[in-house]
Formats: structure tokens, C-alpha cells, sequence
């Protein structure tokens, strides 16, 4: 049984009242979290072997149930796990095609495999994280689900503030938190609940805050969330925000009932904070959740400070080339053989190489000093006289219908997912998609009907 915080039964039967907090802890106590999965859209092949009749109610592509990790749905970025009610923030945000978006907290990638599937390849997403080894994980997530146009960053916010003033079309801050809303499903987060942890995580979310208005265009917008009910990290947040840079707050139209308005009374009385959204774990869509959208004044009144030039005197990354005939020659003998898709399409005139990795960015670096982890889509790799197609390439293939294909047995499928070379019966030769159930897996090469495993060291089971 979940023994609450008494600090926060108390607290929470204060703003609430006794009946409703009590419902609240009941619902934290004794219903199970709820589980989710989204579609990729992206992927030419959407049909999953998950029951698709329970809808997460607004969202596109999105469905009640478990999935596993080993499964094909997974592993080949067809389907992503997430809390239904974290599912939302993305879908508000609402970006299009072409927009530039920022996805300043991104880790581990639900809400950027989200806005992706918005862009549609176009435009520029811009994922930042600031821990080294979740900046791992949103990079292997946003390459399995066959994202092409992302410039995933790990760095902290006020450095990029220096490098993208007034650039971003929409922002979205899934802030850290105090997690009150994940206590049903880590147990860790009532354990390092207190009081004093939530004005600390207020205290950073300013920060956070302070930076991504600076980094957001004139009339542009921010979405904001939270996975907590504390009012000191939502509704207080967003009256500073409306105060501190007369950030318009927006109202939000979901249809549906299931959602409750944020709470005015819990801050400053400014009836706007009504536009806010509250996903109370009493509703069953999900866990714990809080969401709020702003609109930047068309004049903004704050000053910048920092740009791009004043970094000029810091040490210079090593250039991006551009290839030469001989080397668009070896890239062809492998590309040419596969479907591309429309992005991929000007790869002769658009790629580059850096230390002999080829990839198509998503944005122009130069003169970038961020801590940049990927940058748009990398095709592979050249080594000497000849060209290895990469593991992203094999998940952005994956959008379009493709011929050569080998497709594995059950028994083939735990092989390769362990790096072992694989037997086939197949007259194909060279660098082919390895698939599952009609699910792209990534690349193999075949030789005298053996299938040398291209799959990925680091994502071996």
C-alpha cells in the first residue's frame, strides 16, 4: 500500500477539501497507472499486433496497452510507450510543417518523436538535454522513430539561449518537477517528496523558464508542463511567466470533459489562469499532469543579451565538407539501390562529411557552440573505398515501401537482435533491410547466403 507524505495529505485536503483530496488519494493508493503507446506515422507500416480499440481520447494514433521493449513494434520505431496524459503537451503545441520547434527538456523523447510526426520532415526540431546519458537515450529514441529534420543538443538552457535569440517559432518546456503526479508509478517520487523540494524545483523551473522566453520569436508560443499538481509549479509559474514578460495566457480546446481548468485562486486571481489544464488521475486518463500555453507579446520588451558573434574567439569545430565525385559514386552504389524517401531525396546536394561520417543536417552549425549529438539524418559512414550505410538511415527507409528486404524467422529475430550472423535463403547480395513481421529492424549484408548482423553494438540485447 502507498503510505503518502503527511505534509502532502495536508496539503492537498487544505486545497482541496477533505472529499476531494480523499478521492485523490484514493485514486493515487488503489487504481493502477494507466499505460499507453502511440503509432509512428511516420512508418510506412502501421499495422501492430496491439489491441487498437481503446483510444486515448483526443490524440491521434493512440491506444490503451502495454508493450514490450523486445518487441518488433519497438524496436523498428513503430510504437512509443508513454503516460497517456503525458501525451498532451505535444499535441497542444500543434506544430507545422516548416516551423521551427524547440523541445527544451526533451529526454527520453515522447514529446519529440510527437512534434516530429507534426513537422512531417520539414522545419527544424531542436531537442535539448541537459543530462549526458538521457541526451543518449532521446537521441536513440528520436533515431528509431525515423526522424530526419532534429538537431538534438545537451547543453543547458542559458547556453542555448546565446546561440538561438529570438529564433523559435513554438517552445515546449516539460519542466522538472516535483513528480506528485507520478506517485502511483515510482515509489522514488514520494520518497523524495517534501515541501522544501517543491520550492526548489520552482526556483529552477524560473530558470529554465527565463531562458526559453528569451530563445522564443515575437508572437511565438510556449507550452509549458508539468507531471505535478503543486500549484507553487503550475498556476504560480504561469502567473509569473504572464507578469515577468507579458506572456499571454491561451485558452486550450480539447473536447473533452475529462480535463479540469487550472485554478486562479492558487495564485495570483487572474481569471486567465482558468486556460490552464489540470489531468487529475480521478479523470483515467492517465497520471498526474499540468499544461499551459503562452503567447510572446508581437514587441517583446526584454532585452538580449549574447548571440552567436560574441562566441567567435572560442575554439573552432572541425568543418563539414561537402563530398567529391568519388566519394558521391561509393554513397550511390548503396543508396541508389533503396526507396527514398522525400527527405533523402537531394542527398547529393545536400550532404556533408565530418571525420568521415555522412549525414544530411537539419541545420547549418556553423559557428554553433553548442554540444551538438546528432545533427538531422546520418547515412553512413565512409571507410576506405567504400561506404557503410548507417542504423538511422535503415529507420528513416522504413517511411517508404522497400524491396530489398530480408525478412527473419522468429528464432532469426533473437539472433539478430544479439549481433549474430544470420543463415538465409536469399539470391540478394550486399547491404539489405533486415525486417520482422513486416517491421524494419535495421541493415544486414549478405554474402554466399549469409547475413553479416549490422545491427547496432550498443542496442544488442
Amino acid at each position: 500500500m502507498i503510505k503518502l507524505p503527511d505534509d502532502f495529505v495536508r496539503k492537498y485536503q487544505k486545497l482541496l477539501g477533505k472529499d476531494e483530496a480523499n478521492k485523490l488519494f484514493t485514486a493515487i493508493k488503489s487504481q493502477p497507472s494507466k499505460k499507453g503507446y502511440r503509432i509512428n506515422s511516420l512508418k510506412e507500416n502501421k499495422q501492430v499486433s496491439y489491441n487498437t480499440q481503446s483510444h486515448i481520447p483526443v490524440i491521434p494514433n493512440a491506444f490503451y496497452g502495454e508493450i514490450s521493449g523486445h518487441d518488433p513494434e519497438w524496436i523498428s520505431g513503430t510504437v512509443y510507450s508513454q503516460d497517456p496524459s503525458a501525451m498532451f503537451p505535444s499535441y497542444i503545441i500543434n506544430a507545422k510543417p516548416g516551423e521551427r520547434v524547440l523541445d527544451l527538456c526533451a529526454a527520453p523523447g515522447g514529446k519529440s518523436t510527437a512534434i516530429a510526426e507534426q513537422l512531417q520532415s520539414r522545419g527544424l526540431l531542436v531537442a535539448n538535454e541537459i543530462s549526458p546519458s538521457r541526451a543518449k537515450v532521446l537521441r536513440e529514441n528520436l533515431e528509431r522513430w525515423g526522424v530526419t529534420n532534429a538537431l538534438i543538443t545537451n547543453d543547458k538552457p542559458e547556453n542555448l539561449t546565446r546561440q538561438f535569440p529570438r529564433f523559435f517559432d513554438k517552445i515546449l518546456v516539460d519542466a522538472p518537477c516535483s513528480g506528485e503526479g507520478m506517485f502511483r508509478k515510482d515509489q522514488q517520487a514520494i520518497e523524495y517528496w517534501s515541501q522544501d523540494y517543491v520550492m526548489k524545483c520552482q526556483e529552477r523551473q524560473k530558470k529554465i523558464l527565463t531562458a526559453a522566453v528569451k530563445m522564443l520569436k515575437p508572437e511565438g508560443t510556449l507550452v509549458y508542463s508539468t507531471c505535478t499538481f503543486s500549484p507553487e509549479e503550475n498556476e504560480e509559474i504561469i502567473s509569473w511567466l504572464s507578469q515577468k514578460f507579458e506572456l499571454e495566457i491561451l485558452p486550450i480546446e480539447l473536447g473533452t470533459n475529462q480535463v479540469a481548468k487550472g485554478q486562479p485562486n492558487w495564485a495570483d486571481h487572474n481569471k486567465k489562469l482558468a486556460n490552464t489544464l489540470r489531468f487529475w488521475p480521478t479523470a483515467a486518463i492517465g497520471e498526474g499532469q499540468f499544461v499551459a500555453k503562452l503567447k510572446l507579446p508581437a514587441k517583446p520588451e526584454m532585452s538580449m543579451t549574447g548571440s552567436r558573434k560574441e562566441n567567435k574567439k572560442r575554439k573552432r569545430r572541425l568543418a563539414n565538407i561537402a563530398p567529391n565525385k568519388a566519394e558521391i559514386k561509393l554513397i550511390a552504389a548503396i543508396l541508389d539501390q533503396f526507396n527514398l524517401p522525400s527527405a533523402l531525396l537531394n542527398w547529393r546536394s545536400d550532404c556533408l562529411i565530418r571525420n568521415n561520417h555522412v549525414f544530411i543536417p537539419a541545420q547549418d552549425t556553423t559557428g554553433l557552440h553548442v554540444r551538438i549529438l546528432a545533427n538531422g539524418t546520418e547515412l553512413g559512414l565512409l571507410k576506405k573505398n567504400r561506404f557503410e550505410p548507417g542504423h538511422q538511415l535503415a529507420m528513416v527507409l522504413a517511411a517508404q515501401k522497400q524491396t530489398r528486404i530480408i525478412n527473419l524467422t522468429a528464432n532469426s529475430y533473437t539472433s539478430y537482435l544479439h549481433g549474430e550472423a544470420i543463415k538465409v535463403n536469399t539470391d540478394l547480395k550486399g547491404f539489405v533491410l533486415v525486417s520482422y513481421h513486416n517491421f524494419i529492424l535495421g541493415f544486414g549484408k549478405v554474402a554466399n547466403q549469409v547475413l553479416k548482423n549490422y545491427y547496432p553494438k550498443g542496442l544488442r540485447f
